[in-house]
């Protein structure tokens, strides 16, 4: 069995939020195969719960998540070329763990796992660790988004908006810093790997010479089939992590330019927003006739269970959206900006429907709301669309990619 040592930037369970839920499939799916050890920034003992999701790795330790004060990343802004996301993570009692683990077999001359796999831009601090303790220690890196162009996207929606240009100021100064390191940490690993061609094709645009391999975000479909009976009695549904910007950015636009022309033909719709953390910038919308924004749920499948249309309405992002393959699974017709679907191979009318103007996703949505045939035929298409997506069907493609680390250093030696 191979040795794998996982690095998270948050506990992969409970699996609320697209992060670590990815995390979280990758991890069942490797725990079936290999003997895994995870080390994890965690925001609060582990739960009994949780202890038990992960009871099959070899071993789980939790280091608590550093704090940031604001006047720190202003002043590294000004002192540091690297990006504001090198540092968000950078914790001297988690590089400590990750050494006293990697010396546990004697370090360099008898390493004590196969491989390091590094979940996300925020761990990249890691590499350097690690390759200064076992250089010859083989490094996957998990990229799950292209994180230059998803600041680049964001300073292109905020620049037109004067409250905004704060925002837009600070992804103009990142966007060019995530370049660089990016390319780094790309560079300096074994293998990389991308949740979607379009991200591959991005990090071959910047310069990245490792391999890179491409492998999905994943669900676990049955968890989202709906119940035999089903009552829709929500008009719209979106899901996600309220304070994450590009989130934010969606809800709010579909606020201002798309929402006012539904209620003008459908005064009575209903519009629920479920996620954790609501950002104060949705205040605003939070007090408008029909819409609800729920905060933290246990589960999300209720609401998709309960909704007609689920709406993508994207403006800013990179890599793919798992909560695009939650709806899918749960058998919903949806309404997607093309950033919203970007990374999937779908076709709009036949999984889904896709608008990128304010008027053409209106247009789509007071469409399906008075066609429930329509809808439903959608979602069966989108149902069987996301069965690809299952983590049974994906997690083991890692396992192909360990072989191929592994039988180049077997043959380096």
């Amino acid at each position: 069995m191979t040795k794998i040592l996982l690095l998270t930037p948050q506990l992969p369970y409970p699996p609320e939020q697209g992060t670590s839920l990815r995390n979280f499939n990758i991890l069942r799916g490797l725990m079936r195969y290999h003997r895994v050890t995870l080390l994890s920034f965690a925001d609060s003992p582990i739960s009994v719960e949780a202890e038990r999701e992960l009871s099959d790795c070899d071993n789980v330790i939790t280091i608590p998540v550093p704090e940031r004060s604001l006047s720190t990343r202003l002043g590294r802004m000004f002192t540091d070329a690297r990006p504001d996301m090198a540092h968000r993570l950078q914790s001297a009692d988690y590089a400590s763990a990750l050494a006293s683990l990697l010396e546990a077999g004697g370090g360099e001359h008898a390493p004590a796992f196969d491989v390091l796999q590094v979940e996300g831009i925020e761990m990249a601090f890691a590499i350097d660790v690690a390759q200064s303790i076992c250089p010859d220690l083989k490094i996957l890196f998990d990229d799950h988004n292209a994180e230059y162009e998803l600041q680049r996207r964001a300073y292109l929606a905020d620049r037109g908006l004067p409250r905004r240009w704060p925002a837009a100021a600070y992804s103009r100064v990142q966007a060019p810093r995530l370049q660089r390191y990016e390319r780094w940490a790309c560079n300096n690993v074994d293998h990389v790997v991308t949740v979607s061609n379009e991200d591959r094709r991005l990090l071959l645009d910047l310069g990245v010479e490792s391999p890179i391999s491409v492998i999905p975000n994943s669900v676990d479909v049955a968890d989202y089939l709906p119940e035999e009976q089903t009552t829709e009695d929500i008009d719209l549904v979106f899901v996600g992590k309220m304070d994450y910007r590009p989130n934010v950015d969606a809800v709010l636009w579909f606020a201002d330019m798309i929402w006012p022309l539904i209620r003008q033909q459908r005064p009575n719709a209903s519009w629920v927003i479920v996620g954790q953390k609501p950002h104060r910038r949705l205040e605003s919308i939070a007090a408008q006739e029909g819409v609800t924004i729920t905060g933290r749920v246990e589960k999300v499948q209720p609401y998709l269970h309960r909704g007609r249309i689920f709406i993508m309405p994207f403006r800013v992002g990179s890599g793919t959206r798992l909560k695009l393959i939650e709806a899918m699974a749960s058998g919903l017709a949806i309404v997607s900006t093309t950033i919203g679907a970007e990374g999937f191979s779908v076709r709009s009318g036949k999984e889904l429907l896709l608008a990128d103007s304010p008027a053409d996703f209106a247009a789509a949505i007071l469409a399906l709301l008075d066609d429930r045939y329509r809808r439903s035929r959608l979602g069966e298409q989108a149902q069987r669309f996301a069965k690809q997506y299952d983590w049974r069907r994906v997690t083991p493609q890692f396992v192909e990619v360990y072989k191929d680390l592994l039988a180049n250093r077997d043959q380096g030696h």
